[in-house]
């Protein structure tokens, strides 16, 4: 048996039994960190434990064919890889399971996610890519179950664009697009519709993407019989077996306790998958899981005294052990000698990883103590500083928070005294929270020379007066990129054959090809998933999801995985992925894009876009793509036939981001907006001025990052009143740009009248004209609400007509 797949070179039995030999060293040293892990949750050293126990061997035959340059995109049971490949030490993996905020540490995520979430660096300290080709590249786990798959098909897919696109620079991403994608799965969470959605979209695609699919018979304490028709995940997916008729997958099942057909298997898929671009899952069954789930629960309590024996007995560890001692490859005595040498490297490498972690936090604590008992020296409330010391001195392993309370509870019994142990503690105190909060909530953005914040705008240049219609900009806008940049592509419902539902592609498939302008399936959240994947690969992904209500069914991936990229990861992975969709004033229940303020607070982790015409629109896709960082944009679904200037500098001007425009200037009152809403507002702004009120218009234009420079503050310092106009649901949008004016920005101290929001009725809008007029905002709505602010202020000039 040859088990190195990855050298053509031959080997020797010493050097083949040396190797089986590390294998099983592997197993044994993951094992014991999942028994020692589980009792150091159980201690309270750790908060919770989910581990890899029972998935040893077939991870080792995995980590055999996976290549430099290839990804992963896996399951939180992946640590007997991660360990294989020499990407996860187990010193590093008890870091992770304390939570220790240094990426050296915890190179994962510094301490963010539980343990089990791995993921590698694919960015330098500066926030640029590293090449990716000469690594094992780990894309970040998250919890959710089969969240990780659609990301799965875009990792896949990027080695699909990358060997038949010309003109893209593949230094750093690929090489001939040779790359496999390798995502893990439990069976249970085949049940997913995330699973099923990626497995036919991978199909239909033909990537290079393998599946293993790691089935112990439960989900958490529930059987497979109520997870799975026939119990049988392969059996269930024949018939997406590949044949000579059509294309489909390779499907492989193998036992997870046989080490040498796993082996087998493995390099067999890979082949497979690697050279023909076929995707392939393996069904790796008769599995165990001698822990149990998690730390949160023993598996005593649901599994048949008859189920345990048999765990016991076809243990992936023990199994390996007895083949190896049936084929000589080692004694009995030298693997009982590596058994207790692997527990003593874990149990060393846990009490290196524990005494790094309380080190910076003792330091922090001693200062503390030293500041508070200063503090209580020159107090009259001495005798209850010194009972926080005293209770602080008592907790034998410490946390920051319970150094950072008991220094803050301290300052509050000095609140009306003066002394210069105070003034130093609260200066600890501020300097404490300035430098350690960052370590928790740090690269929700890009801290990049990238950020897009960076991005200065540039102006439409216009050298005739030609009007066209909107949609018209935005196409030869996306020509315009798509010449400039060979790794930008797009794809979504109808977004190819037909250049959109609006035309804004219109002719673009025919001259750049069916890979770059592609149409997709109906389904929106592996639509997203392909534009993460080829977006971590270096790609630049525009994913084109067809109306904003659509984006529903792809707003969990969007929030768990997009959003969440560069922090969970300290900045250590980008996804600049542009989600593009179109909204707003859309008529019916269905269709109507008024779900904004919900998306908003889902997403923290991307910017929100919300142009009121095609130019601005085509202005942000010119800013993101000199970026780094992900986005939305929702482009006005009423704009695309009215009538705009053509610009003479396509795919070169900017819409700044986080900034917004002052439409039209006024004296009386501000009035906020966004989007097609906007547009209705600047017609009110005009009738206003015939009955004497004069409003200034502000285009919000960017939702996440709001108006950076504080820019509509000004222009309620000088109106004293102001009204938020939104077509979201009341307590949507409008309430976010309500917080974000009277709290962030304190415009609170400058307005003369009570603030206003007008918004839609609190349902979905009927269908019809009608049903848009009497549930969103009317003409007569915004007019009529802002009159009336003013009656308030001054009921002689502005008398009551309604």
């Amino acid at each position: 048996m040859q088990t190195d797949s990855k050298t053509s070179k031959a080997i020797s039995f010493e050097d083949f039994k040396s190797e089986i030999v590390n294998d099983y060293k592997v197993a044994v040293t993951s094992r014991e960190c999942s028994l020692l892990g589980r009792r150091e949750v159980l201690t309270g050293k750790a908060k919770f434990g989910i581990f890899g126990d029972g998935k040893e061997v077939p991870q080792l035959a995995w980590a055999k064919v996976f290549r430099k340059g290839d990804f992963r995109s896996g399951y939180y049971r992946d640590q007997t890889f991660m360990m294989a490949l020499g990407e996860l030490t187990v010193q590093q993996f008890f870091a992770g399971l304390y939570a220790h905020t240094s990426i050296i540490a915890d190179p994962m995520s510094a301490g963010r996610q539980m343990g089990g979430h791995f993921g590698t660096h694919s960015l330098n300290d500066q926030g640029h890519w590293k090449d990716l080709t000469n690594q094992y590249n780990s894309s970040a786990d998250i919890s959710p179950t089969a969240g990780q798959m659609p990301r799965l098909l875009g990792l896949a897919q990027a080695s699909k664009i990358y060997r038949n696109v010309e003109g893209i620079d593949t230094t750093k991403f690929s090489s001939e697009g040779n790359e496999v994608a390798w995502g893990t799965i439990g069976n249970a969470s085949t049940s997913e519709g995330l699973f099923f959605e990626t497995i036919n979209a991978a199909g239909v695609l033909q990537v290079p993407m393998v599946i293993s699919i790691w089935d112990d018979e439960y989900g958490i304490s529930v059987h497979a019989k109520h997870q799975t028709t026939k119990e049988n995940i392969s059996e269930i997916l024949k018939g997406f077996q590949r044949d000579e008729n059509g294309k489909g997958y390779e499907i492989l099942k193998v036992n997870g306790w046989d080490y040498v057909s796993l082996i087998e298997t493995y390099q067999k898929a890979e082949r497979i998958a690697r050279e023909e671009h076929v995707p392939v899952m393996i069904h790796v069954v008769e599995l165990t899981q001698p822990q149990g789930h998690s730390t949160s629960g023993s598996h005593e309590r649901y599994k048949s005294q008859e189920r345990l024996n048999w765990e016991a007995e076809y243990d992936c560890i023990d199994k390996m052990r007895e083949w190896m001692l049936a084929n000589n490859i080692a004694s009995a005595d030298d693997l009982d000698a590596l058994e207790k040498n692997c527990k003593k490297e874990v149990r060393e490498g846990k009490k290196a990883a524990w005494e790094a972690y309380l080190k910076p936090i003792k330091r922090e604590l001693q200062e503390a103590l030293v500041l508070m008992s200063d503090l209580a020296n020159s107090s009259p409330n001495k005798v209850f500083i010194e009972k926080l010391i005293a209770d602080l001195k008592a907790i034998n392993e410490p946390i920051r928070k319970d150094v950072i309370s008991a220094a803050r509870k301290a300052l509050r019994y000095t609140i009306s005294e003066d002394s210069s142990a105070k003034t130093t503690l609260q200066v600890w105190v501020n300097s404490y929270l300035e430098n350690v909060q960052p370590k928790y909530s740090s690269h929700l953005y890009s801290e990049s020379d990238l950020s897009v914040l960076n991005i200065d705008e540039i102006l439409p240049i216009y050298e005739d007066n030609k009007d066209v219609d909107g949609r018209l900009i935005l196409r030869d806008n996306f020509d315009a990129i798509f010449s400039k940049y060979p790794e930008a592509l797009i794809f979504g419902e109808d977004t190819g054959n037909i250049g959109d539902v609006n035309q804004g592609l219109e002719g673009l498939q025919e001259k750049y090809g069916e890979l770059r302008i592609a149409d997709t399936g109906i389904r929106e959240a592996t639509i997203v998933g392909q534009g993460i994947g080829m977006a971590m690969r270096g790609l630049r992904p525009i994913a084109e999801v067809q109306y904003l209500d659509y984006l529903m069914y792809a707003l969990q991936i969007i929030s768990d995985d997009l959003a969440t990229l560069q922090y969970r990861t300290l900045g250590k992975q980008k996804a600049p992925l542009i989600v593009r969709t179109r909204g707003h004033r859309l008529e019916g229940i269905w269709h109507s894009g008024s779900q904004l303020g919900g998306i908003l607070n889902l997403v923290r982790g991307i910017h929100v876009l919300v142009p009121r015409n095609m130019t601005k629109a085509a202005g942000f896709y010119n800013t993101l793509l000199l970026g780094d960082e992900p986005a939305l944009i929702i482009e006005c679904l009423n704009g695309y036939r009215l009538k705009e200037k053509m610009p003479s500098n396509l795919g070169e001007f900017r819409t700044p981001i986080g900034v917004i425009e002052t439409v039209k200037e006024g004296s009386d009152i501000t009035l906020i907006s966004y989007g097609s809403t906007l547009n209705m507002v600047e017609k009110a702004a005009r009738e206003l001025l015939e009955v004497g009120i004069d409003a200034e218009v502000i285009d919000v234009q960017s939702l996440l990052p709001f108006d950076l420079n504080h820019d509509i503050l000004k222009s309620i310092q000088k109106t004293n009143r102001f009204m938020v106009i939104d077509e979201d649901v009341p307590g949507g949008a409008s309430a976010y740009i309500l917080n974000e004016v009277l709290n962030e920005q304190n415009a609170y101290q400058f307005i003369d009248s009570q603030p206003k929001t007008l918004t839609a009725k609190p349902h979905r809008p009927a269908y019809g004209t009608d049903g848009d007029y009497f549930s969103k905002p009317s003409l007569e709505d915004i007019f009529e609400s802002v009159y009336h602010m003013m009656h308030e202020v001054n009921p002689a000039d502005y008398p009551k007509f309604r």
